[in-house]
């Protein structure tokens, strides 16, 4: 982006007016399909005045928020300099990271390329996923909380498969427990791995998009790359392996221990999980429990990714949101209705002995 001599007039609410001049390939990239980007961009700063005419950007408004989206258009041109193929994630969540002042910068953290197969590069898209990212490379065992559509699952499918290329690993595992969420597996026809593959169908879809097609069957029928039940992991020592542990929250505290224990020499585990959603019958989740038990220990991480890490359709976030306000309302009515339950059941029994007039007995 080459800036033009930036030109100040007006003051009070109309700010500063200045002009950016932008290359014209690089234009079309930042417009993106129908001017898509340039709307993100004025929703995330509504006070300024965003005009395109050729290859020239004139930007009308507050000093600072202009500054902002000047910012924001030259992280947005570092980013597409790096080969990262933007979009209207990368745009709002690079104003989130400038506008938090987080000193990252939004082209360092998400123009990182965890993984290129087949015209597919796979990068962090937000800050917090940039940092499960890192955590991943600096401990042996990370824990990936969050909700649905945060890439827990993805990023680390990805970084197994980067490992397994750079062989840093001899093989992946990937293994998720078998919880019917709603069905039974004895009410599914087939075999037991016909009743188990529906279970482990997303870690299959992620191997083939990363993966040439071709090979993975190659990988699977070799041992090179494992994807079975959680109860298939018990009794065995996991060395020089990635192992990725799915759909956390429905392990049991008993499994959890089981898994993590089978750690072995050269290893890695990411778990990943989102406890909101728990399919046990009954009992405490294992990913509940263990962010307890093992906060604190060195070479483990715990990363918890928001709704703002969600990378699926906007309208993902605002649901993840309003189902958590909603949780945390029905909690604190749950709250208030034991206290309330708890005080009506002493109050019989409350009072001042003093002030209790003892009955005289009769002579």
């Amino acid at each position: 982006m080459l800036p033009s001599d930036a030109e100040t007039s007006g003051s009070g609410a109309v700010g500063v007016v200045r002009k950016l001049l932008v290359d014209g390939v690089a234009m079309v990239r930042l417009l993106g399909p129908q001017d898509r980007f340039l709307t993100t961009i004025e929703k995330e700063y509504p006070s300024v005045a965003v005009h395109v005419r050729g290859n020239e950007v004139t930007l009308t408004g507050p000093t600072a928020s202009v500054d902002a989206v000047i910012r924001l258009i030259e992280e947005l041109q570092a980013l597409l300099r790096t080969g990262a193929d933007l979009g209207e994630a990368e745009v709002s969540t690079s104003a989130r990271m400038l506008g938090a002042d987080s000193g990252s910068s939004p082209s360092t953290v998400l123009g990182q390329a965890i993984l290129t197969s087949r015209g597919l590069t796979v990068r962090p898209k937000t800050l917090g996923q940039s940092n499960y990212v890192n955590a991943i490379d600096e401990n042996a065992i990370v824990f990936g909380i969050g909700p649905a559509g945060t890439g827990k699952t993805y990023l680390a499918m990805a970084k197994a498969v980067q490992a397994l290329q750079r062989k840093e690993v001899d093989r992946i595992i990937l293994t998720r427990p078998a919880v019917e969420a709603g069905e039974r597996l004895g009410f599914l026809p087939g075999s037991l791995t016909d009743k188990i593959d529906p279970y482990l169908r997303p870690l299959y879809d992620a191997l083939f998009e990363m993966m040439d097609p071709e090979l993975v069957p190659k990988l699977l029928a070799a041992g090179t790359i494992e994807v079975a039940p959680l109860a298939y992991m018990r009794g065995r020592t996991l060395n020089s392996a990635f192992i990725v542990l799915d759909e956390a929250q429905n392990t049991t505290p008993e499994q959890m221990k089981m898994f993590l224990t089978r750690l072995g020499f050269g290893s890695q585990m990411v778990v990943t999980g989102d406890i909101t959603q728990v399919d046990l019958p009954a009992g405490a989740s294992g990913l509940r429990l263990v962010t307890k038990v093992l906060d604190g220990i060195d070479d483990i991480a715990f990363v918890r990714l928001t709704s703002a890490d969600v990378v699926r359709h906007s309208l993902v976030g605002r649901i993840v949101d309003a189902y958590t306000e909603y949780d945390a309302q029905k909690q604190a009515q749950r709250y208030e209705s034991e206290q309330a339950r708890d005080f009506a059941s002493r109050a019989p029994h409350q009072g001042n002995p003093r002030d209790r007039t003892p009955k005289r007995r009769s002579s």
